[in-house]
Parts: structure tokens; C-alpha cells; sequence
């Protein structure tokens, strides 16, 4: 089993988090993952994320949902069992629309789980890494990788230090 090492740094306010956090990048220290107990605003622009895709996956997913519930009622209705319900045709899509707004709904919501669940890594059967407990309380944790940075561990203990972190410690995971 590999383990690596991490600086954890430890900080209070998320405001200087998010100072922290530029400030490391600016000086060429690549942080591995920031853990906050709630939503900084800014910080995936900080930590240099990308847009999200998921959107996308959501519009496939619905769009698959629509398709797949307008084809069912179409077939069972029209073709494979026809009835004349209130005297309309076979194939009215007025009825329709409940059942495929249900279906689209359903498949985007299933499809974005799904997808997350896989995107994110997460398996049932994996633990998830906690770097410290209190990033579910009220800390901000940021977990620096030593392996792919090119400083001493002295060095970005250092600067996490000079940037506001309370705690600085050494974590193998």
C-alpha cells in the first residue's frame, strides 16, 4: 500500500484561507485538495478548478429521460396496444407530458448521482482520507502533497505559517 506525505495546514477564517491559498500557488506550491466545513465562495477560482462538466451529463441524462419516455408511451399506446381513451388519437402528446417530465427528472437526477459517485472516485468499499476531524467542524484544512512539490517540507511548512495557518502538521496517508 503506497502512502504519502502531507503538510496539513489548519486555518480559522476562510478569508484567510483564500489569501493563503493564492499566496501558495503564486509561489509554486501545489496544494493537493482544501477541506472546508462550508462553501467558500472564490476558492475553486483559487485553487485554479475548471468549470464543471456535470451540467452537461445532466442535459444528456434528461434529454435520454425524454427520449426514452415519449418512446415508451408512443409504442405501448400506438402501436403495441391501442386504446381510445376519451375519444382521443393513439398517439396524443398532451397526456404525454407527465409521465415524460417524470422520466427526465429521473434520469438526471440518477444519471448526475451516478456520475459524481464515479467522477469523485468514491466506492463503497474505499476510505475516504480525513486529514484532520475538525474540517467538519469549524477549521479550514489544506493538505499539501510533499512528493510533488519541489521545497522541503521546512520550507512549506514555513509558508503555510507566514500565511495564517494556526497548525502545521505532518500526516501519511
Amino acid at each position: 500500500m503506497n502512502t504519502k506525505n502531507y503538510l496539513v495546514g489548519i486555518y480559522n477564517d476562510e478569508d484567510v484561507l483564500l489569501q493563503a491559498v493564492e499566496n501558495i500557488r503564486g509561489k509554486g506550491i501545489k496544494i493537493e485538495e482544501v477541506y472546508s466545513p462550508f462553501p467558500v465562495h472564490g476558492l475553486d477560482d483559487a485553487l485554479g478548478y475548471k468549470r464543471s462538466r456535470l451540467p452537461i451529463a445532466a442535459f444528456l441524462f434528461g434529454m435520454t429521460g425524454t427520449s426514452l419516455a415519449l418512446l415508451m408511451q408512443i409504442w405501448m399506446l400506438g402501436f403495441d396496444w391501442p386504446m381510445i381513451i376519451g375519444g382521443k388519437n393513439h398517439v396524443s402528446l398532451p397526456p404525454f407530458i407527465p409521465v415524460t417530465f417524470e422520466m427526465t427528472v429521473l434520469f438526471s437526477a440518477l444519471g448526475m448521482v451516478a456520475t459524481f459517485l464515479i467522477v469523485s472516485d468514491m466506492k463503497p468499499y474505499r476510505w475516504p482520507k480525513s486529514f484532520d476531524l475538525r474540517s467538519t467542524d469549524d477549521k479550514h484544512v489544506m493538505a499539501i502533497d510533499l512528493g510533488s512539490n519541489h521545497l522541503s517540507k521546512e520550507e512549506i511548512s514555513s509558508v503555510l505559517k507566514s500565511t495564517g495557518a494556526e497548525e502545521v502538521n505532518e500526516k501519511n496517508l
